[in-house]
């Protein structure tokens, strides 16, 4: 069974071909990194998949989720979706969440928008989410401002509330490239634990093979709007078929990631 089915993908934005025939699937609770440098289409291969695409995008190919087709669809039934049945970890927390309201708020905004909620049980529910992502004193952090957090208390807040509806997938672009390296392995492990919790899908974005090869069951490898390869870390780390992912693994292992004898799991180190 398959939760997402992307098929011959192609985004054109100002009459530039940025995302070219992209092709893959993400199974029911599979963790399937996406790996490219900047440019490479991976941010807008997810931004097809959320409706998050600027207006001028043109779109062609399928995206299949839960069996419906999303290219072409409204922005009602996307909004519907998103949030919902895909939850969204974005890169930089402090611009996703709201400087204005109390964070324990927006951990469950997605969750009150499916069903009506009194504010004692949103409060009650905010509460539970902050133990559930490991956030210090739960019983007031739900009643503070985002400025009034640290950067990886501000990224569990936002996975807070991507999980709180127990959505199919889960979008993390590129979650950890704010924060320092004790606090992205922390996050990341957090990520994962609750995707496997809720048997969420991932679908992780990022630039970093290390960090892929540590959380991912899969990696789809994307440069210049394409998808060159794709295969489990350790088939990856074996016989790599494409002198960029190569390049890739090799810095990698510049880095303090090594990997075991056992990979792939989803190790945060």
């Amino acid at each position: 069974m398959t939760l997402l089915d992307i098929t011959d993908l192609t985004i054109e934005i100002g009459g530039r071909r940025l995302v070219d025939g992209v092709s893959f699937a993400v199974a029911p609770g599979e963790r399937v990194g996406l790996i490219g440098e900047s440019g490479s289409g991976k941010s807008l291969t997810c931004f097809a998949l959320t409706g998050l695409l600027p207006p001028t995008a043109v779109v062609t190919g399928s995206i299949v989720f839960e069996g419906e087709n999303l290219v072409g669809a409204d922005e009602r039934r996307l909004s519907a979706i998103r949030g919902q049945r895909v939850g969204m970890v974005f890169q930089e927390p402090a611009t996703a969440l709201d400087p204005l309201q109390p964070v324990g708020r927006q951990m469950v905004s997605g969750m009150a928008a499916r069903r009506r909620l009194s504010r004692t049980d949103r409060l009650r529910e905010a509460r539970r989410l902050a133990v559930e992502v490991g956030l210090p004193e739960p019983e007031s952090i739900v009643h503070r401002y985002p400025h009034e957090l640290s950067g990886g208390q501000r990224q569990r807040v936002v996975i807070a509330g991507a999980m709180a509806t127990a959505p199919s997938l889960v979008v993390a672009d590129e979650p950890t490239t704010a924060l320092d390296v004790t606090v992205q392995a922390r996050v990341l492990r957090l990520l994962e634990e609750r995707c496997a919790a809720a048997h969420s899908g991932l679908l992780l974005v990022t630039h970093d093979m290390a960090v892929a090869m540590q959380s991912c069951d899969r990696i789809v490898v994307m440069r210049r709007g394409r998808v060159i390869e794709e295969g489990t870390p350790s088939r990856l780390i074996a016989s790599p078929t494409d002198p960029y992912t190569a390049m890739l693994i090799d810095a990698a292992y510049e880095t303090s990631w090594q990997p075991t004898q056992d990979e792939p799991v989803g190790v945060a180190a």
